[in-house]
């Protein structure tokens, strides 16, 4: 489940069976549902040979519809990003089965006590408003979600996953056949992939957790059956061959490097997970590669390796074209290979062979056709194995195959109704006559380019097309398919909140300061309809999903040294992750790349940019703080004395244990300390010698400006940064000589001892 802390298939445990679940929701008769609209919203091929993902909306009224449409195009555009789905969304048949609701909103949201709504799936917050419940768990009528999605003709429980979406800002959902998902809040999109790890790869939760805020003891059970868990070391791996071990070492596409990290299945101790953290165990970061190669696995199971092809039942002909249709994922082409008598063929891929051209001796032969999808996402071979398919015919000399008139027309094709990605692999497949292959001309933007050996496949990333948009045609006969080739990414437009300074170095990324936590938010656009998602990684990490912030989708993400914990899960740690509220990880100061892109609906994945950010200590805490004007001497003796953008005229002495802290303020006179708990001076002016000596704590001046000399002794890691200086800089005795963060310090007068590299 997303970050919830139980499953569905754990309900029982929480407040009995469904129907007690949902026993304080009042009951409906089927008669007094309203009906459902089946809309088509990616039609791939016949539901018999795809996954179906049957979309199901609860509490959106008639008006609110277009609404739900919104939330359903966040939610595929964003599973699109995460492979295998990215890669394998043409083995995918969406669906939606539109329901107006007579009431808006689902019961018990956000509360127990919020009103219980008359809705057609009686979708309800609490487990189905039980006290003894939690609030995210986001329960529905299993039989009348079923209802509706029966009425998406050629699907069933065998090859689809239901999905339901309350019209709910609430962050809540569930796993497993029937899963569940709020439409609105801002993470919503990402409980959909992570449910799909669970019902559709028989994923475990990767989680330290069974109840949210409760570590989980130390595991006790035997070698776990899950592929993403185990006891073994690496070395057991290796020399076992058993788990991962195909993939230890290498860097994680959810972060770090494929290895052994100790908690999951609940347990916080005792059993150990491939990656710091995946979609499995953090909502937002992609799958890693053992996910990654079982949803594979999984995914290609629920469709038709073959998915057509001449006729098997009975013997063919010599003098004919013997034809396989196998599927055609976005990214990548199938492997084809042909074999007559276990003989291979020379047919570079072909899905087609012509047995006349074999001038065949008489006699009989067996024709054998072998697809295999040789993706990178799959090292197990016996995974591998699962992903190759045959077809074997019988031909016979003495059979003289009927030669019926053909048409060359078009059977089916990549979908023309949305652009294709600048890398797609496009398809199309033919009328099928048995004297002749038809050609396939295809040309972009009018011009003949060439492609695959048959003319059924053409892949864009091998043509390098310029950026633009392009037009794709392919004809056969008289027929012809056009598609809008998208090949520009999206662009993103980072937002920070205001820092101490912006660095601003030739042929750099640009380099900010902040002294507290900062904001960012992440705006994409692009040219093609659709919801753009972005995403962004620290220090080099995984990519994570920008989605706002967890509590409101409109507000920027928040970044501190330790992170915020929302829910008793924790949001927006600068540096090495924290993930929940008990580990134990260093906090996120000092220097940090942040790296930001986008995904268009295409899959065009737009170039990364970044920026750097430092992160200094924040100030203390004020005790007292000065505004306006204020003339005479000021002796600090104690707590922390803050200057709020003031006029001092005298001046400032700060006594031992105490801490000054002057933001954008104005002095005139000396500042002198002597043994302080810490001293801040940022983006003021001050017309007078400054003194730090001793201080116990930090010692912090960026920007602004200061006439006099500058003494800098005995303390800790000082930071000089960005400043303007009149006057001579003397450090020594300092535990480390002062940073100037790469904001050199300006103005006239030299910088002596420690301090000669600072200007």
């Amino acid at each position: 489940m997303p970050r919830l802390a139980f499953v569905w298939s754990r309900i029982a445990v929480l407040a009995g069976a469904l129907t007690i679940a949902l026993s304080g929701v009042p009951a409906r008769a089927q008669a007094a549902d309203p009906p459902g609209t089946v809309v088509p919203v990616q039609v791939t091929g016949d539901p018999a040979k795809r996954f179906n993902l049957v979309i199901v909306p609860d509490g959106y009224t008639a008006a609110e519809l277009p609404k739900f449409r919104e939330h359903v195009d966040k939610h595929l555009n964003v599973m699109w990003t995460l492979e295998p789905f990215k890669s394998y969304r043409s083995y995918v048949n969406v669906y939606t089965v539109e329901i107006a609701s007579p009431e808006s909103g689902v019961s018990c949201d956000p509360n127990l006590t919020s009103p219980q709504k008359k809705t057609p799936l009686r979708m309800a917050f609490w487990g189905g408003c039980s006290p003894t419940s939690v609030q995210r768990l986001l329960t529905v009528d299993s039989a009348a979600v079923n209802r509706y999605a029966d009425l998406v003709t050629g699907t069933s429980g065998a090859n689809r996953q239901l999905l339901a979406i309350a019209n709910s800002n609430t962050y809540g959902g569930a796993g497993g056949t029937y899963a569940t998902a709020s439409g609105g809040n801002a993470l919503s999109a990402l409980i959909t992939p992570h449910e799909l790890g669970h019902s559709l790869g028989k994923l475990d939760d990767e989680y330290d957790y069974y109840q949210r805020g409760v570590r989980g003891g130390t595991y006790a059970g035997s070698e776990p059956a899950s592929v993403h868990h185990t006891l073994l070391t690496e070395q057991q791996m290796k020399d076992q061959q058993k788990k991962w071990w195909r993939w230890l070492g290498e860097p994680s596409e959810s972060g770090g490097v494929i290895g052994r990290y100790e908690a999951g299945l609940y347990s916080g101790k005792g059993v150990w997970r491939p990656s710091a953290h995946s979609m499995m165990k953090t909502l937002g970061y992609y799958f890693d590669q053992p996910s990654r190669e079982r949803m594979t696995e999984k995914l290609s199971a629920k469709t038709t390796l073959i998915q057509d092809g001449t006729p098997d039942a009975k013997p063919v002909g010599a003098d004919r074209v013997v034809w396989v249709e196998p599927q055609h994922p976005v990214s990548h082409r199938l492997d084809v290979t042909w074999k007559l008598d276990e003989k291979p063929l020379s047919t570079n891929g072909s899905r087609a062979v012509d047995l006349a051209a074999l001038k065949l001796a008489p006699g009989k032969y067996t024709l054998t056709a072998t697809v295999t999808d040789p993706t990178e996402f799959v090292r197990d071979p016996a995974i591998r194995a699962a992903l190759t398919k045959s077809r074997t015919w019988t031909v016979d000399t003495s059979i003289t195959t009927p030669r019926e008139p053909v048409a060359a027309d078009f059977l089916a094709s990549t979908p023309t109704d949305r652009p294709v990605g600048g890398t797609d692999v496009v398809y199309v497949q033919t009328t099928r006559p048995v004297a002749q292959q038809p050609e396939v001309t295809w040309k972009l933007d009018g011009k003949p380019v060439s492609t695959s050996v048959d003319g059924r496949d053409l892949d864009l990333g091998a043509l390098r097309v310029a950026k633009g948009q392009h037009t794709l045609t392919a004809t056969v006969g008289e027929r012809t398919r056009t598609w809008t080739v998208d090949a520009t990414g999206p662009s993103v437009l980072p937002e920070l909140s205001k820092p101490l300074l912006t660095i601003n170095k030739p042929g750099k990324p640009v380099e900010y300061v902040f002294n507290g936590p900062f904001t960012m938010r992440l705006t994409a656009t692009d040219s093609t309809k659709g919801f753009v998602v972005p995403e962004f990684r620290t220090n080099g990490d995984g990519w994570f999903n920008y989605f706002g912030w967890p509590t409101d989708a409109s507000k920027p993400f928040l970044f501190t040294p330790n992170g915020t914990v929302i829910d008793d899960l924790v949001y927006g740690k600068l540096g090495k992750p924290r993930l929940s509220p008990w580990d134990d990880v260093p906090p996120g100061y000092g220097k940090h790349t942040i790296e930001y892109r986008a995904i268009d609906p295409a899959g065009n994945i737009g170039n990364a940019e970044s920026f750097g950010v430092t992160l200094l200590r924040e100030p203390p805490a004020c005790t007292s703080t000065i505004t306006g004007r204020r003339v005479g001497s000021l002796n600090i003796a104690s707590g922390v004395t803050c200057l709020d953008r003031a006029d001092v005229a005298g001046p400032i002495t700060v006594a031992p244990g105490a801490s000054l802290v002057s933001t954008g303020s104005s002095i005139t006179g000396p500042v002198s300390t002597s043994r302080a708990a810490s001293v801040h001076l940022v983006d003021s002016v001050i017309t007078g010698s400054v003194g730090i000596v001793g201080t116990t704590g930090d010692v912090t001046v960026v920007g602004g400006r200061i006439n006099g000399l500058v003494r800098l002794a005995d303390n800790g890691a000082p930071v000089l940064a960005g400043v303007h200086v009149n006057g001579v800089i003397q450090c020594t005795g300092n535990a480390s000589p002062p940073s100037n963060l790469d904001a050199p310090v300006t103005g006239t007068g030299p910088a002596l001892g420690q301090c000669t590299s600072v200007r």
